[in-house]
């Protein structure tokens, strides 16, 4: 009994602990090579979104700009979190922001889970206010797929506030609803030197 007890203390511990913080620790490459593989997750991000709707090609391509995260996250009984790692980019100067995201969640609960996310800034105010003040989504907060008043470039995304729409992408497909919980996007200090 005490063994499960220091294994499941142990798991607690670990999955409160901020992920974005244990991914930091354990990734020793180079900083170019990082930057490399954000760009190279990007693409591979948006041709896994085109696969599933071609459209959202031109929602990405004609915005100002757009972010892609890969997540990965875990839920041991009352705790979990999640961590992420992408970069954002900006259509009209090119410019390149490397980001985190970490979520905290509560609640009763066991899983793990992986997903993508595309963000799309349809202006440089929704753009620069994603990657220089981070974005920050607590509680349950979520959100329905509304695509209508864009037309079809945006099928399949989530309004999550003026000028901003999100693309979810688990291993089922592309998710018609988004929850976020506790989820806190960041420049990456680091990697933005």
């Amino acid at each position: 009994m005490k063994k499960v007890f220091i294994l499941l203390w142990v798991v607690f511990v670990m999955s409160s602990m901020p992920a974005y913080a244990v991914l930091g620790i354990f990734d020793k490459r180079p900083a170019e090579e990082q930057r490399e593989g954000f760009i190279e997750q990007s693409q591979e991000i948006l041709n896994e979104l085109y696969a599933m709707k071609p459209e959202a090609r031109q929602a990405v391509e004609s915005a100002y700009g757009y972010a892609t995260f890969s997540n990965f996250g875990m839920k041991i009984f009352l705790a979990g979190g999640g961590s992420g790692r992408g970069i954002a980019i900006s259509n009209k100067t090119d410019e390149k922001v490397y980001m985190k995201m970490a979520e905290i969640q509560a609640g009763l609960g066991l899983g793990v889970k992986k997903f993508m996310l595309v963000w799309v800034f349809e202006n440089k105010k929704a753009f620069d206010q994603f990657v220089h003040s981070g974005w920050e989504f607590g509680g349950q907060a979520s959100a329905a797929a509304k695509y209508d008043e864009k037309g079809g470039s945006f099928q399949g995304a989530v309004a999550v506030a003026p000028g901003v729409w999100l693309y979810q992408m688990t291993d089922k497909g592309l998710a018609l609803e988004l929850t976020v919980k506790g989820t806190k996007y960041f420049k990456d200090k680091t990697l933005n030197k």
